[in-house]
């Protein structure tokens, strides 16, 4: 029998039914990710497969580092094929872990290969696999259509150049690879370098001079302009917690210009300015109907010797225990008291502030548009079966399920689209297993309509919109 079988993750007759007759192969929309647009633009190939399987994937190198691989065969000198033979000699020891599952997955649904990867099988996977990266359809805009994507989000700093994004709109990719607008090293004035290097980037894309904090913000929302003309509907920052101290215009003019000049923010101005250009950001996205996401809540780089020897972004963050509930409630109502509360996605990163985060949503809600403040997917740490089960427990006890926005990928890698699968699989047995237990109605129709506005549907309303 192969691993997974047809009806892995399914433990009841109506959880199997869910899937099979309603849940697979339902539009994919992404609205999250990390792909590249270049890649995306220019059709990327692959070489090999520890190229596109095991490049960037800090999930992977985590796992090695934990099987005593050393580094010259997660991210140093070492041929691509050896870095697999020690990818495949890691699987074995992963048992337990969301990555086993998601690796024979992804051999499934992209090569057709059954085999358990092991240091036994990994000469014939490695020979078979680098067989079908051949193929014509073998490429990032074929993946995406093997896997009916229909809409991904990727992650864009509005110093970058949408010229990838124009290339592909202009195309005929027929998915909609909307930028997402993610300014985080704005928020970098307790470090002036990296601050005013940014600042400098952003002068140069807008062909405007930025020496006061208007100039700051009148840049921003030109770049916010460029980015809808684009095709963006999201934006997203990346915070250790909402800022819970508030700052007026003076204040925050005055730690703009002590950056500028080379001052680094003490942390309280820091937190003070971030307030100011969040709620500002707050107030561009609502102009726009956009959705605002808050990704809350790592520790980041945490060990200085990987951090120094391979930098960020490499397997060396954890999850946090930032007090989350002061700096949320403060953020929110500072917007919805202006009428300015953008559509919302909150992400939590450690499973204690699950209830925290639904609850907020619910509070946040004002009835104008359906599920306007959500309560995200399982994220980083927290996307596998047992982190899905308590985000969807905590949302579906505190709001409403059947206006989830569903899962995304987060993943730099054009094989992680089986996620979308695994989480719809792990939906279906929630639902159809309660209902043979006689806990939902025994409706199969409204069993269905609720999978498929959480699988597919609710995103692309909430998300796809032009």
């Amino acid at each position: 029998m192969p691993y997974p079988d047809r009806d892995f993750l399914l433990y009841s007759p109506t959880a199997k039914r869910l899937f099979h007759e309603v849940a697979d192969g339902l539009p994919i929309y992404d609205y999250h990710c990390h792909l590249p647009a270049d890649e995306i633009a220019n059709d990327q190939r692959w070489s090999n497969l520890s190229e596109i399987w095991l490049g960037g994937d800090h999930y992977k190198w985590r796992l090695m580092r934990a099987n005593g691989v050393d580094e010259r065969f997660i991210t140093g000198s070492a041929s691509p094929e050896e870095k697999f033979q020690a990818w495949a000699a890691t699987i074995p020891r992963a048992l337990r872990n969301p990555i086993h599952h998601w690796t024979h997955l992804e051999l499934q649904r992209f090569f057709g290969i059954d085999l358990l990867l092991s240091p036994e099988t990994a000469d014939e996977i490695w020979q078979r696999a680098n067989e079908r990266l051949l193929d014509e359809d073998f490429s990032a805009r074929g993946l995406m259509k093997k896997c009916n994507v229909r809409m991904v989000g990727t992650t864009d700093d509005p110093v970058d150049s949408l010229e990838h994004h124009e290339a592909i709109t202009n195309s005929d990719l027929g998915i909609a690879v909307r930028p997402t607008f993610r300014p985080d090293k704005v928020f970098t004035v307790d470090n002036p370098a990296v601050f005013n290097e940014w600042v400098d980037r952003l002068e140069a894309v807008t062909d405007h001079d930025i020496t006061q904090l208007g100039d700051l913000l009148t840049a921003i929302h030109k770049r916010h302009d460029d980015f809808h003309e684009a095709g963006a509907r999201l934006s997203d920052h990346g915070l250790d917690a909402c800022p819970a101290v508030r700052c007026d215009d003076a204040d925050a003019a005055i730690i703009f210009e002590n950056a500028r000049s080379g001052q680094a923010a003490s942390p309280e101005d820091k937190e003070k300015f971030c307030f100011y250009l969040l709620l500002f950001l707050g107030r561009l996205d609502a102009s726009r109907g956009w959705t605002k996401q808050l990704h809350l809540g790592p520790f980041r780089n945490t060990n200085p010797n990987g951090f120094e020897k391979i930098g960020p972004d490499s397997g060396f963050d954890t999850i946090g225990d930032f007090q989350q509930g002061p700096g949320l409630v403060n953020y929110l109502g500072a917007l919805a008291a202006e009428n300015a509360l953008p559509k919302m996605v909150l992400y939590n990163i450690n499973p204690a502030d699950n209830y925290l985060f639904a609850a907020m949503s619910g509070a946040f809600q004002d009835g104008s548009v359906a599920g306007k403040i959500q309560f995200g997917s399982g994220w980083w740490f927290m996307d596998q079966k047992e982190g899905m089960e308590m985000q969807l427990n905590a949302l579906s006890s505190t709001g409403l399920l059947s206006r989830f926005v569903g899962m995304l990928t987060d993943s730099r890698s054009f094989l992680s689209f089986p996620r979308h699968e695994y989480f719809r699989r792990i939906l279906c047995n929630l639902i159809g297993s309660e209902a043979d237990r006689g806990e939902l109605p025994e409706d199969f129709d409204a069993l269905a309509d609720l999978v498929r506005h959480v699988s597919s549907e609710n995103a692309e309303r909430h998300f796809n919109q032009d």
